[in-house]
């Protein structure tokens, strides 16, 4: 009886696969747009091949538009506005745009194919990102899990960015993948320090980028990424700073403090929240004490979610976000500097709207 029921189901869901890859090969191969042009801003115009992705387009004419997810729709931020030329908005793009964007036409670039003359717009901003040629400078073991890069400028030969922004790197084709692909890591150095470029990166069980950061990278080899992208950066303001991060979401709150203490910005006692499981996640936290020492009114607060026995933790246990209200209770006149996986992000908000910090003031990249 079941099987009567799910022989069918199948038989249909491997058809409009099937199907789904024909009509792809299809237009990969078959359909030829020819050459079409891309008006910009409404004055700048290029002649481009018909049939990629506004994303993909805009990268061959060296216009790099943030896409910290490569161009997988999950991330939201290749977002352009769509002047004329397309068709109607796609189901993929619907979940990540709101329905303000959706009036104003908005869509995400890697989604959207130009098959025609087409019309866009984009911020000035993206003009002035650039691609960048590196050569590995130095690889730091910061956790079992977690390294440190240094990436030496070869050409241009230097960077301009605010601390907490990030790059995207690109994994090359090696081993098994069989094509280049962009992964988003916030940088973790002082923007003064611009000849180079330091990420943390965490290795993710069978992750393109960082497999191939942490198992193909040497000293000396040559790598390419795009940058700086993010809105994530230190606001010019008084307010008290919260900031909580977890794993290599160290990166852009250690590149946002050490600037700050760099560049003798004053210090808006802010607290640093860092979450990690058990005491071999932990890293750099000597180098947070001395900040304290160095910087009155700060403080750090490492907590560990599942301490090992063996730990001897004496610190705080449980999840960082509830550690955050032991603290510190009303934050209406707050802002708070975010970094980490969605459900740490979500978590968060929540946590800090409820201590009347307005949203608006809550600061993260989401990547």
């Amino acid at each position: 009886m079941i099987t009567a029921f799910v022989m069918p189901a199948l038989y249909i869901g491997g058809l409009a696969t099937l199907l789904a890859v024909i009509i792809l090969v299809a237009e990969r191969y078959l359909m030829d747009y020819g050459e079409v042009e891309l008006t910009i801003n409404d004055e700048k115009k290029l002649k481009v091949k018909g049939g990629n992705t506004v994303l993909g387009t805009l990268k061959e004419h060296r216009i790099f538009i943030p896409s910290a997810c490569g161009g997988r729709a999950t991330c939201g931020y290749c977002k352009v506005k769509a002047v004329s030329g397309f068709a109607e908005l796609l189901p993929t793009e619907a979940p990540l745009l709101t329905e303000e964007e959706i009036a104003d036409s908005v869509r995400l670039s890697c989604q959207i194919k130009i098959k025609n003359d087409v019309a866009i717009e984009i911020p000035e901003e993206f003009f002035r990102i650039k691609e960048f040629h590196a050569v590995v400078d130095s690889i730091a073991d910061l956790t079992y899990d977690i390294k440190q890069f240094c990436f030496r400028l070869v050409e241009p030969e230097s960077i301009a960015y605010k601390a907490g922004q990030y790059i995207q790197f690109q994994a090359p084709e090696y081993g098994e993948n069989t094509a280049s692909v962009y992964r988003a890591y916030s940088m973790c150095g002082i923007p003064k320090r611009n000849d180079c470029v330091d990420l943390m990166v965490r290795l993710v069980p069978e992750g393109i980028a960082t497999t191939y950061l942490h198992k193909h990278l040497s000293a000396g080899d040559e790598v390419t990424f795009t940058g700086p992208y993010g809105d994530f950066y230190l606001r010019d303001t008084d307010r008290r700073m919260i900031c909580v991060a977890g794993g290599s979401g160290m990166a852009p709150i250690r590149s946002i403090l050490l600037s700050m203490s760099k560049e003798q910005i004053a210090i808006k006692e802010p607290i640093f929240f860092f979450g990690a499981r058990s005491k071999r996640d932990l890293f750099l936290v000597d180098e947070w004490w001395q900040f304290e020492k160095d910087n009155p009114g700060f403080k750090f607060v490492p907590v560990l979610s599942q301490p090992d026995p063996d730990d001897n933790w004496d610190g705080d246990t449980g999840s960082v976000v509830e550690i955050v209200g032991k603290y510190v209770q009303e934050l209406s006149e707050a802002e708070a500097y975010l970094c980490g996986g969605p459900g740490l992000l979500n978590a968060c908000i929540g946590a800090l709207t409820k201590m009347k910090m307005p949203e608006e003031r809550i600061y993260y990249d989401k990547f």
